[in-house]
This record gives structure tokens, C-alpha cells and sequence, in this order.
């Protein structure tokens, strides 16, 4: 043994974490957009919350992932706190598949048999080979996740085999020996080894892994195995349990909680169960038995298992118990308050649910800003103190609402890296900013619809007329806006830009009426100046929901600059057959009506 060994123990190690997470990301960012859908549906049955927890555990290969996705949707209040029992429960079941996996490093096979596949020395390569020929050579829309789910196993074992090699070296000095003779006379030492590895590394399988690494070149009897285990399981549950209360809501890092005093529960469970079975001479010749990385893959399962069985039908003590150490939020101000919890840092590391988080807040924001406009034209016409005092407060709530988006995605973009994130990354940054625009547009309308009512200006019936007309363009528009944001309807996107162009012409129209009214001395300068205002904020608000349009034509497209550059160039230069048939429609339709309103019977300030 010298320095040498140690280093290609450490970087077998770093080989193993690195697979092991390039592994576990690519798998979540594959499964993840469904994983909130499918928790989200569990039922209270505690069984069937065991099972989908322990099913999602295994597929994307980390307990603590599990769980943290678990607290973000009791957060959100997707899930209960009584439904996130069960799938804690499966998650410390589900996470022991890794150390079935490794388990093959047991397997022997004569050279040529078939399950000389299956040994990690042909594994690694030929994983790494099927990763690559995927990354490199094809390109359908997963094959890049796929080709890394490839890559971090073919790692993960080449990093294991560097590990085993390196052990060996020890093995041969006899100090893995007494390290392991040394736990066995004092399971406090092995279990706190278990512990501190375990909380440093993050990953109860990756401790397990190394101890099954140590066994293929060492000698390490039951006795050590089992106090290592049970460390390991205090060890992970603490890590998860930091990551679940960060930023957090209290539901939330009660899940932290209940996964902490369940582990500790079956530690307890485990620890007491075999001390009294070795004092009843049950297991004495187990007691002393060298494992293999089977017998500790094995030993774990069955630890888990068996006390899943024992735990689960009293995980609402546990529940309780939790609810007592962590005390309720003090009662948050404001209207949607409760709607930002899904905008929970815990998700950073799925992407796709808390682009989810943003997309339902960026709803809310979009639906009060179309619901204010809708107000605002309102109370022009029909002015009432109470909507505009509604249109201010609702305003406030958009600016808060946009403040906790805005900052949400800043937090959230070093977490994003596939293709398709980052479009959609880019298509919120510009809609937060454009939702709040929105509610912008409509409050300076409410301003003006009291400004008009303080001064008892009172507009004639053509221009009453004039702003309904835009109003139902405008409402026209927002209706595209809305299935283009919220369906991701390229159709309706461009259904929008038509619509948008009629309605900048149809504002340059009303002006110039309105400047006849005031030459002809039908209006007065005041009256006028708000009736401009006023059209100027309506035009504000279609180039806002242009804006929107391209924003979702960009995330669609694959090629984003150059599909959104050709669009609005061959607006420019009259080439889009289907824009110009779509805006001779809705132009002959709107001046059709402007056309309908005549002249004024009477005479009003406008």
C-alpha cells in the first residue's frame, strides 16, 4: 500500500459519485415532468403511497430526490402531510436498488458464458459505448438523456472496479482488516463511520456502495456491516432533511422531519432486533459470516423492508410527533400568498417542476392582468369607486407576484441546462415582465377612468363607441394570448400579430377622429388629452400581447432567433400569405363596425 493506492481509491470514488449523479439527473430530467403529476394523484391510501414512493425511488435512483420533490408538493399544497407518509417510506425502501445493482460484482463467469455480460468489467464499456453512440449519433428528442443515463452507469461501475482494485492494496497490508476488527469491537465507531460518510457524500447508496467495494477485498464479518448500515441511514436522512428546509414552508420541512424520526425509528428498530437476536443465540452464525456485496445489498433490503412493514401502520405517531418539533408559519398577507409555494427552491434540481411552479404563478398573473383590463374598460364606462379600488390592489398583487417569479428563475437558471429548459427559461424571463406590463396598462386606465369621473368629463357616444370597438379587438387579442401561453397554441400565436397591426391602425384612426371632434369644437383639450391617454394604453397593451405571441413561437421553435426572425421579416416585407389574408380579415371586420357608429346625435366632452 502506498499514496498511489489512495489516490485511485479517491478516484474511483469521484468516479462512482460522478456516475452515479450524471446517472440519477438524466433520469430525473427524464421522468421529472410526469413526477409531479403522479405523486400529485396518490390517493390516502398508505399502501399504494408506499409503493409509488418506492417504484420512483428505484427509477430515478435517490431517495433523497424523492422526498425533496415530496416536501415542494406538500409545500404547494398538492400533496398532504398524511399522504407524503407512505412515500417517504417506499423512498428508504426504493433507494436499496443501487446496492442490488452493484451486487454484481459477485457474479462470476467463465470466459465466454453469457453472463460475462453482466460482470461490471463488460457492464462499464459496453454502457459507455451505447451512451456515446447515442449522444454522438442520433438525434431524437431524448437520445442526449438517454446517452447520459448510459454514460453515469457505465461511470458509476468503471469507478466501482477502481475502487475494488484499490481495496486490494489495503487488503494486502491488512489494514482493511483492522479498520473493520476495530468496528467490531466498537459499533459505535462503525456506526458513526456509516453517519459521517453518509452525510459527506450525501448518498446512502454511495456508502452502501463503497462497502461493498471494501468486501470484495476485505474481510468484513455481520457484525460490522449491520452497525454501518444503520449509521448510513442517520447519516442520508439528515442531509435530506437540511435540503427539504431550505426556504421552506413549515408542511414542508415536517416531510424533512418525518423522514429523520423515521430513520431514527428504524435504526432503534433495527439496532434493538439484532442485539436481542445475537443475545438469544438466534443469529450466532451469522454474527462472525464475511459478506459479500450481495449479503450487503441483501442485509440493507431486508432492514428497510422489514421495517417499513413495522413502521408504516403507525407513521401517523410519527406524523405527530413531527407537527410537535416544527411549529406553523405565522399567516402570510396578501392574496396569494399560499399560490408563491410553488415556487419552491427545493425543486431547483427538477426543472421541470418548478418550471411547473412558475408556469402556475405566471397563470395567476396573466388571468388577474386580463381580469383588470377587463375592469378598466369598465369603469370608463361605468365608473364605480369599488373596481378601481380593486384594479389598485390587484395591481400590487401582480408587482408582488412578479417580483417572487422574477427572482425564482434568476435562482433557478444555474439548475438548467437542456435545450429545452433553457427556451422555456427564456420565455418566462420575457413573460413575467410582460404580465406585469399588462397590469400596468389597466391601472393607468382605472387612473384615467378617475381622472374623468373627478372632472365630470363625460366622453360623447362616438367616442364611448371608439373605446368599446377597441375593446373588443383588445379582448380578441388577450383571447389569443391565452391559448398561446397557457396551451402553448402556435396557432393562436399567430392568429395575434394580424390582430395586433389592425388594432395600431384602428388607435392612428380614433386619434385622427378625435382631432376632427376638437377642430370642429365637439370635444375639449382636456377631454382629449385623456381620451389619448387612454387609446395609447390599449395599444400599449396588443404590443404586449405581441410580444407574448413571439415569446411562445420562440419556445416552440427549436431554432428560436431564426424561426422568430423569419416570422416578423416576412411580416415586414408583405411575404406572409397567412398573415395578410388574416389582416384584410379582421381590418374589413373592425371598420365595418367603426363605420357603423356615424356621427354623434349629441355632443359630449370628446
Amino acid at each position: 500500500m502506498n499514496v498511489f493506492s489512495i489516490i485511485s481509491l479517491l478516484g474511483g470514488l469521484a468516479l462512482f459519485l460522478y456516475g452515479m449523479r450524471l446517472m440519477g439527473n438524466n433520469l430525473k430530467e427524464s421522468s421529472s415532468g410526469t413526477l409531479k403529476i403522479v405523486i400529485g394523484k396518490i390517493t390516502d391510501n398508505p399502501l399504494k403511497a408506499f409503493v409509488l414512493g418506492m417504484i420512483i425511488t428505484a427509477i430515478i435512483q435517490s431517495s433523497t430526490a424523492t422526498i425533496v420533490i415530496t416536501s415542494g408538493l406538500v409545500a404547494a399544497g398538492v400533496l398532504s402531510l398524511d399522504q407524503s407518509l407512505g412515500i417517504i417510506i417506499g423512498a428508504n425502501v426504493g433507494t436499496t436498488i443501487t446496492g442490488q445493482i452493484i451486487r454484481l460484482l459477485d457474479l462470476n463467469a467463465e470466459s465466454g458464458s453469457f453472463l460475462q455480460f453482466f460482470q461490471p468489467s463488460t457492464l462499464a464499456p459496453l454502457a459507455l459505448i451505447i451512451g456515446i453512440i447515442l449522444i454522438m449519433g442520433f438525434n431524437f428528442k431524448r437520445a442526449d438523456n438517454i446517452g447520459n443515463i448510459a454514460i453515469g452507469f457505465g461511470i458509476l461501475f468503471t469507478g466501482l472496479m477502481n475502487m475494488t482494485s484499490a481495496v486490494t492494496a489495503f487488503s494486502q497490508s491488512g489494514i482493511v482488516d483492522r479498520l473493520f476488527d476495530n468496528m467490531g469491537n466498537n459499533p459505535v465507531i462503525g456506526y458513526l463511520t456509516g453517519a459521517g460518510i453518509a452525510f459527506v457524500l450525501q448518498s446512502s447508496s454511495a456508502t452502501i456502495g463503497m462497502l461493498q467495494a471494501f468486501s470484495q477485498a476485505g474481510n468484513i464479518p455481520f457484525k460490522v456491516v449491520y452497525v454501518v448500515i444503520v449509521g448510513v441511514y442517520l447519516g442520508d436522512c439528515v442531509t435530506t432533511g437540511i435540503v427539504c428546509s431550505i426556504g421552506a414552508k413549515a408542511d414542508s420541512k415536517r416531510v424533512g422531519m418525518i423522514n429523520i424520526l423515521y430513520n431514527i425509528a428504524k435504526t432503534l428498530l433495527v439496532l434493538v432486533t439484532v442485539t436481542v437476536l445475537y443475545h438469544l443465540g438466534i443469529i450466532d452464525g451469522l454474527w462472525n459470516k464475511m459478506m459479500r456485496s450481495g449479503d450487503i445489498a441483501n442485509t440493507n433490503s431486508i432492514f428497510n423492508l422489514v421495517c417499513a412493514i413495522v413502521l408504516l401502520p403507525v407513521s401517523k405517531l410519527i406524523k405527530n410527533f413531527a407537527n410537535r418539533i416544527v411549529k406553523d408559519d405565522p399567516v402570510a398577507a396578501g392574496k396569494y400568498a399560499d399560490k408563491v409555494t410553488a415556487l419552491n427552491p427545493v425543486f431547483f434540481r427538477t426543472p421541470a417542476i418548478a418550471f411547473g411552479g412558475c408556469y402556475d404563478v405566471l397563470t395567476i398573473m396573466f388571468n388577474a392582468a386580463k381580469d383588470n383590463i377587463a375592469k378598466a374598460f369598465g369603469v370608463i364606462k361605468d365608473y364605480d369607486d369599488n373596481r378601481i379600488a380593486e384594479i389598485h390592489d390587484e395591481e400590487e398583487n401582480i408587482d408582488y407576484l412578479t417580483d417572487r417569479v422574477d427572482k425564482y428563475l434568476v435562482q433557478l437558471a444555474p439548475y438548467v441546462s437542456e435545450d429545452l429548459h433553457l427556451r422555456i427559461l427564456k420565455q418566462y424571463h420575457k413573460l413575467v415582465s410582460e404580465f406585469e406590463h399588462l397590469g400596468d396598462y389597466a391601472d393607468k386606465m382605472a387612473d384615467a377612468a378617475t381622472t374623468l369621473h373627478e372632472e365630470r368629463i363625460v366622453f360623447s357616444p362616438k367616442a364611448m363607441g371608439e373605446i368599446e370597438l377597441s375593446r373588443k379587438l383588445v379582448e380578441e387579442i388577450i383571447g389569443f394570448s391565452s391559448k398561446a401561453f397557457e396551451k402553448r397554441d402556435i396557432s393562436a400565436a399567430y392568429h395575434i400579430e394580424p390582430c395586433v397591426s389592425v388594432l395600431q391602425e384602428l388607435v392612428s384612426t380614433l386619434h385622427d377622429n378625435h382631432l376632427v371632434r376638437l377642430r370642429e369644437g365637439q370635444c375639449t383639450v382636456r377631454a382629449g388629452v385623456i381620451f389619448s391617454d387612454i387609446l395609447a394604453n390599449v395599444e400599449r397593451i396588443g404590443k404586449t400581447c405581441s410580444n407574448i405571441g413571439i415569446a411562445t413561437i420562440a419556445r416552440v421553435s427549436s431554432d428560436v432567433d431564426n424561426r422568430k426572425h423569419s416570422y416578423t421579416a416576412s411580416i415586414h416585407q408583405g411575404k406572409n400569405e397567412e398573415y395578410n389574408r388574416e389582416y384584410e380579415l379582421v381590418h374589413r371586420a373592425y371598420y365595418d363596425k367603426l363605420a357603423e357608429l356615424g356621427d354623434d346625435p349629441e355632443v359630449g366632452n370628446a
